[in-house]
């Protein structure tokens, strides 16, 4: 009672200061002249169009002209005639407050994150790397766990307070994972300590329903689960009454599987996203699809960019080289053929990066859009690597009433870029211009 009692009176405060930061005029209304607004619905461009913005939202889209004849006299203009026009772009995979070598084994990374740096640099880090994905377009995260305790769920009211800039977040806290935490091993006399700093540990159904109501208590708008951290699985059981319990507060479960043991588990159990699933099967997408399970592709590393990104770091020995070798043999041959299966099983999906490295020559920003072209690589068309990120990944996150077209009504988040990112989808990787509620971050059209 106590620490909910605390809460509430530090996000009263966090709201207080916010208002009190605020402009004491509104916004003034804003038209904005698009080149061309690209219609995710359609796929087709609407040219020859105006966009007017009020209070953070999108009021109308119509034609330039007709908008001009009765626009507000305090209006501002911005002149994106020669630019391409879209939704503010959705990573529903993110690691906001990671940002660690790829030269090191995923548990010494989880360690080095946990045990050697504080919670305060690790949300500083994330302010960092929030900044760096909105100013390239990435207007909403997913964040899907390895952030501490809360330290998303702190990021994402700093940044609705106004204290700094970021996209919008969902957070998910702690991840819940089967007992032991992911990808840590440790010496049972410090292992709890430590794996409780990041994981929620459960081991019976009874201890599922209590992460979760725990990590609500710190603030989750999402439930992050890991069905398997071979040899350790989530048993179905566990993850029933994680599911139950989430979504009778009303919040989805995200669930990082990638075997078909965990895979089966998440659908059995109704979770609302199967992350990753480099083990699906036909069968289990038909199955995903009849149950409207969503799947996130994180496809970034693929083609040979995981080496790339290691060798900017360290120089490989010839055993690393031949075991990265047999690792990018294998992805090549599996992820294309993945991605070919889900686009025609017809199952829903989004895209997500899952980018928690340090990138060297890259900001986080500019790191995550390098999944655009890996997919492209894979074979998904750029309309449908469009539509994952922004209308898919809108009702992946159950946000398709405020985000992910460019519709009255919705909030006023939109991108420029100053090609045809139907023809060439590297085009989102140079986004020129930047809008998160009718504020304009960054605008280099010129």
């Amino acid at each position: 009672m106590l620490r909910k009692l605390l809460m509430a009176i530090s996000l009263l405060s966090i709201a207080t200061l916010a208002r009190a930061q605020a402009p004491a005029t509104p916004a003034k209304p804003m038209l904005i002249k698009a080149g061309r607004i690209l219609d995710v619905r359609s796929g087709k461009y609407l040219t020859g169009q105006g966009i007017l913005v009020e209070d953070g939202t999108i009021k109308q889209v119509a034609a330039f002209a007709e908008l001009q004849t009765h626009l507000p006299k305090d209006a501002v203009s911005v002149d994106l005639s020669k630019a391409t026009v879209l939704p503010g772009l959705i990573d529903c995979h993110a690691h906001l407050l990671m940002a660690v070598s790829a030269a090191v084994s995923p548990g010494n990374n989880i360690l080095d994150a946990v045990a050697g740096t504080s919670a305060s640099q690790r949300v500083l880090l994330g302010a960092r790397m929030a900044r760096e994905d909105l100013e390239a377009g990435f207007t909403t995260v997913r964040n899907v766990g390895h952030s501490g305790a809360d330290g998303d769920a702190a990021l994402r009211d700093a940044i609705d307070a106004g204290w700094v800039p970021g996209p919008r977040i969902l957070a998910s806290c702690r991840k819940l994972t089967p007992p032991g935490g992911q990808a840590v091993r440790l010496n049972h006399a410090i292992a709890q300590k430590i794996v409780e700093l990041e994981f929620l540990p459960v081991g019976s159904p009874d201890e599922a329903r209590r992460a979760v109501r725990e990590n609500l208590l710190y603030g989750a708008d999402l439930i992050k689960v890991v069905a398997d951290d071979e040899p350790r699985f989530v048993t179905t059981d566990e993850m029933k009454a994680i599911v139950e319990e989430a979504h009778r507060s009303k919040v989805k479960v995200a669930v990082h599987a990638t075997t078909e043991t965990g895979i089966q588990t998440s659908i059995d159990a109704g979770v609302d996203s199967i992350e990753h699933g480099d083990a699906v099967t036909d069968p289990m997408l038909k199955q995903m699809k009849d149950k409207g399970i969503f799947f996130d592709l994180t496809e970034t590393f693929t083609g040979g960019r995981l080496l790339t990104l290691v060798r900017k770091s360290v120089v490989l020995s010839p055993e690393y080289e031949q075991g990265f070798a047999q690792y990018e043999e294998r992805s090549n041959r599996e992820a294309p053929l993945r991605v070919q299966r889900v686009l025609k099983s017809g199952v829903k999906f989004a895209i997500g990066s899952d980018m928690w490295f340090d990138y060297p020559g890259k900001t986080r920003g500019q790191a995550t859009a390098t999944m655009f072209a890996s997919l492209r690589d894979l074979g998904m068309p750029p309309l449908d690597i469009i539509r994952a990120a922004t209308s898919n990944a809108a009702e992946l996150l159950g946000w398709q009433d405020r985000i992910g077209a460019i519709e009255a009504g919705k909030l006023a988040d939109l991108v420029a870029v100053s090609g045809d990112p139907l023809q060439d989808i590297t085009e989102l990787e140079r986004v020129k211009f930047v809008m998160k509620g009718g504020v304009v971050v960054k605008n280099e059209i010129q």
